[in-house]
């Protein structure tokens, strides 16, 4: 099955460099458990633009984008248009999973347990 291109905004490419560089501790302990094709040897992108958004981490072949929340990059931005913007990646087939950002830094592997286990639920059987 062919992988789903959803556009995004070219304006948003400066805004998702900027936010590479300056990743939270656990958007980089994350990171670091996602690259290179670690997870489960899907590839995942950080500080993605999709749409006239940026998600921290996505997987195109999954349409799974993956948030840490809490130790914000910007405190203005509140769960009122978390949700907005998740509902409206949702209505493009993108699909969530949400972690805390102290969960990352103290947890790790639970978060990649969880993310193991929704991508073995989730995935597309692998051709090849």
């Amino acid at each position: 099955m062919p992988r789903k291109i959803i556009p995004y905004n070219p304006k948003l490419k400066e805004l998702a460099k900027k936010l590479r560089k300056n990743m939270t501790l656990g958007e980089v302990l994350l990171w670091n458990e996602l690259k290179q094709k670690k997870m489960l040897g899907f590839d995942f992108d950080r500080q993605k633009p999709i749409d006239n958004y940026i998600v921290d981490f996505y997987c195109k072949d999954l349409q799974l984008a993956i948030e840490v929340d809490g130790d914000s990059h910007n405190f203005e931005e509140v769960d009122e248009k978390d949700v907005v913007r998740q509902q409206k990646l949702e209505s493009l087939g993108v699909q969530f999973l949400r972690f805390d950002d102290i969960e990352t830094k103290r947890d790790m592997n639970n978060v990649l347990r969880t993310i193991e286990v929704w991508i073995t639920k989730n995935s597309p059987p692998r051709r090849g």
